[in-house]
Order: structure tokens, then C-alpha cells, then sequence
């Protein structure tokens, strides 16, 4: 499977937000538009791609404020890793199954983590103004599980991504499993795409 090079690892914060367009019309629920590879690209981790999963070794904070980093992988066997916008429809109009897909895997060792592409001013510094609209979509959808805000260690991750919503799938040490997937997706077909991944790194 062909990998993205990282070359974007001194894009600007603009520009990094500029690639976060909401998917084009044509890229319909149910369709995988991409095939693509999340690099490992943390500066300074010491380690190369081969080494390191994409999420192996990264810090964040939540919606709340809270600080994150890699161990919220480690007690699940698949995490899906969900990059959407607040002004992207296609990403809020599927949360309310990724809410209950959330809760209905919960005891599955899978869970669901957010990342809001969207909340970071020009200087680099958190919305405070766009975190609060993301908090008011996370109640107003019910997709009550961990959203992460971007962070030093992710810009990489979010420098590769080029529609909202996109998403991926990290095993417990951050390593990517299976392709990434770009256009919002029925609640039947994540069932299929879930059950197939867990399936993939428990075989």
C-alpha cells in the first residue's frame, strides 16, 4: 500500500486550515473516497515511520481543557479517529451514529475519539469562541465521546488531511489500521467497517 510522504511539515497554520474544506458534493454516504495512509509525522519523536504508528506519541487537550496524550489508546483494541469541522454538515449530520456507535462498541475494546479541525485562530492559538460551538454540537448531537483539539503533535495528522470528515483507525499503540476513509458514512456501513477492522487486529 503506497504511503503519503510527509511533506507538509511546515505548512502554515493557514493554509493547514485552508485544506479542511467539508467534502464536495459528490462524495456520497457510503462511499470510501480514499485509500490513503496517515504518516507518523511528530517532530522530535526520534522515530521514523516504520517505528512509529501515527498516534503512538502525542499530547492534546480535550474540549474541556484536559490534557490527553497516547495512553487513552491503550486499553482499547481499536480506536476510530473521527477529524471533523464545525462548519461541515456532512460531519454533524453523522454524529448522532457515532454517539451510539460509541456507546453500543463500548465493550467491545473500541471507542470513538473526535478531533475538531477547525477551532485554531491564524496565530495558532485555541477559539475559545469555535471551541464552544464545537461543545454545543457534541450536546446538540449526542456524540458524547472524547474530542481532542489541535495540538503541536497533531498538526502533522491534520496537514495530510484534505476533506472533513475523514477518518482512521489507530490500534492500542497508535499504529494505523486499514485506510483512511474521507466522506461521512451510514450507521450500517461503520458497523461493517468497524467489525472488519476489530476484526483485522484481533485476528
Amino acid at each position: 500500500m503506497k504511503r503519503i510522504p510527509f511533506a507538509l511539515l511546515g505548512i502554515s497554520l493557514a493554509g493547514m486550515l485552508a485544506l479542511s474544506a467539508c467534502s464536495s458534493a459528490n462524495q456520497t454516504a457510503g462511499t470510501n473516497t480514499t485509500g490513503q495512509d496517515i504518516t507518523d509525522s511528530q517532530s522530535g519523536s526520534g522515530q521514523t515511520t516504520e517505528q512509529a504508528g501515527v498516534l503512538s506519541s502525542f499530547s492534546a487537550t480535550d474540549l474541556d481543557g484536559n490534557t490527553v496524550d497516547q495512553s487513552i489508546l491503550a486499553d482499547y483494541d481499536l480506536t476510530m479517529v473521527n477529524v471533523w469541522a464545525t462548519f461541515c454538515g456532512p460531519c454533524i449530520n453523522e454524529m448522532p451514529d457515532l454517539g451510539e456507535l460509541a456507546q453500543e462498541y463500548a465493550d467491545k475494546k473500541v471507542q470513538i475519539i473526535g478531533l475538531v479541525s477547525d477551532v485554531l485562530n491564524t496565530d495558532g492559538t485555541i477559539s475559545q469562541e469555535q471551541v464552544q460551538t464545537a461543545r454545543d454540537i457534541v450536546e446538540q448531537t449526542g456524540a458524547n465521546y472524547l474530542h481532542l483539539l489541535p495540538s503541536e503533535d497533531l498538526y502533522g495528522v491534520l496537514g495530510q488531511i484534505s476533506a472533513v470528515p475523514t477518518t482512521f483507525f489507530v490500534d492500542s499503540e497508535g499504529a494505523q489500521v486499514g485506510s483512511a476513509i474521507v466522506s461521512a458514512q451510514s450507521k450500517d456501513n461503520w458497523v461493517q467497517t468497524i467489525d472488519a477492522m476489530l476484526a483485522e487486529v484481533q485476528g
